[in-house]
């Protein structure tokens, strides 16, 4: 019971994050719908964050990926390998380390980046599901509340 709930309020916490952006944050990369968001972790309960190793910080950030299969009916999670990289304004470039996290059906990818207050970053992830290495980008502007 107690992992059904982290589950059903971690997806709807990104559902809410998701609905709430100008737009969808997904790409479409050949036969794999990529879903992502980031966002500072003080959105996360204590409890949460510490089910999932997040560190609950004004400066910290999570990074949320997940990919499905377009293939198939109801496109179905799919496990990849991913890594990727987020650099800032000046240049800084830090590696991110994903977690790989599989729940029932769901499986996603959880990596965290240290931020300073409205400090951009852009985001350069790669993953391969098995036919080869697919890349999208993305940028996120953190807050310190």
């Amino acid at each position: 019971m107690k992992k059904l709930f982290q589950v059903l309020f971690f997806g709807f916490l990104a559902v809410t994050f998701m609905l709430n952006a100008n737009a969808e944050n997904m790409e479409k990369i050949d036969n794999v719908d990529v879903h992502y968001i980031a966002f500072g972790a003080t959105f996360l309960t204590p409890k949460i964050a510490k089910a999932y190793n997040i560190e609950r910080s004004r400066y910290n950030g999570v990074i949320n990926i997940s990919v499905l299969n377009n293939t198939e009916k109801n496109k179905p999670a799919k496990r990849v390998a991913i890594s990727g990289k987020a650099r800032n304004d000046l240049g800084q470039i830090k590696s991110l380390e994903f977690e790989e996290v599989i729940e029932g059906d769901a499986i996603y990818y959880l990596a965290q980046v240290k931020y300073s207050h409205e400090e951009t970053f852009y985001f350069d992830i790669t993953l391969n599901d098995g036919s080869g290495n697919k890349s999208f980008k993305f940028k996120q502007k953190f807050y310190v509340d």
